[in-house]
């Protein structure tokens, strides 16, 4: 490890430790939907009235809906219909997941771009999370499909921390270091900051731990298992690790070796489901 990686990573270790680390929020628009979601009686125009306040987030759900994963013979036209369609739990998770998305905003180029590739990578694993889930266990896809697009979460506060130190910038194998080390810490302490739900907020602390296993199959295996097959065909370590030795493939009842893009209906599932979020 570099000497700068290791003076960053003591620095952010120091500022989780000391409760000095300065989070991200949920973005308004996410927190009303999350506030909604907590009423047992809400409606949906009520549902509604909140979403609709976010033009680009309504446009992004009934774009969802009428997705080649979702949609019926009718295309849907309005939020209400789709809010309908979608049902209340699957629309408040679908819009706090989707609102992620206003977070990766950087004011640098560098920054920018990895904060695209970081939510281009949320989203292809969310798309995988959600037809895996669907196609090998009972869970909610739709909490799946939240897990994958917060699992990486806690990048978001390193790259801050990079945009105000520019020798970190200029060294991105020291950034990238970095990340990979504690961005599991910062997202499971963001996740419980936002109250998430506990099987969603353990999984940025735990899907990278390929030794982990659980009484029962959960969103922490299903992030894990769709990480290791969004890298298939590449030369990436995950690949080189033995995955029969992967509890979370036994869970989900899935062959180890098997490539999930082999199966033509899987496959074009999760590029629909990886196009629904994008």
């Amino acid at each position: 490890m570099s000497t700068l990686s290791e003076k960053v990573l003591q620095d952010l270790t120091q500022a989780i430790e000391r409760d000095e680390l300065v989070l991200p929020t949920l973005p308004e628009v996410a927190l009303r939907v999350r506030e909604a979601a907590e009423d047992p009686d809400i409606s949906v125009p009520q549902l509604c009235k909140v979403i609709g306040n976010d033009a680009a987030l309504t446009a992004r759900i009934i774009k969802v809906v009428n997705s080649p994963l979702l949609r019926t013979n009718k295309e849907i036209t309005d939020l209400q219909m789709a809010v309908s369609r979608l049902g209340i739990n699957y629309t408040c998770n679908l819009a706090t997941g989707l609102a992620m998305e206003q977070m990766f905003q950087a004011t640098s180029d560098v920054i920018d771009r990895k904060m695209r590739e970081v939510w281009n990578k949320s989203t292809e694993i969310a798309g995988i999370c959600h037809v895996l889930c669907k196609n090998y266990t009972r869970l909610p896809a739709d909490q799946a499909t939240l897990a994958g697009l917060v699992h990486m979460i806690g990048v978001l506060p390193i790259l801050t921390y990079a945009e105000e130190h520019s020798e970190l910038l200029a060294d991105s194998i020291s950034l990238n270091h970095v990340i990979e080390q504690i961005h599991p810490i910062i997202g499971e302490k963001i996740l419980r900051t936002w109250d998430f739900p506990e099987m969603i907020a353990n999984v940025p602390g735990n899907y990278l731990d390929f030794n982990r296993d659980s009484n029962k199959v959960d969103y922490t295996d299903i992030v894990q298992v769709a990480t290791l097959q969004s890298y298939l065909g590449t030369e990436h370590p995950y690949t080189q690790l033995d995955w029969s030795s992967i509890a979370s493939f036994r869970k989900l009842g899935l062959d180890p070796g098997q490539n999930l893009n082999d199966d033509e209906d899987l496959s074009a599932a999760m590029e629909a489901a990886m196009t629904m979020l994008q």
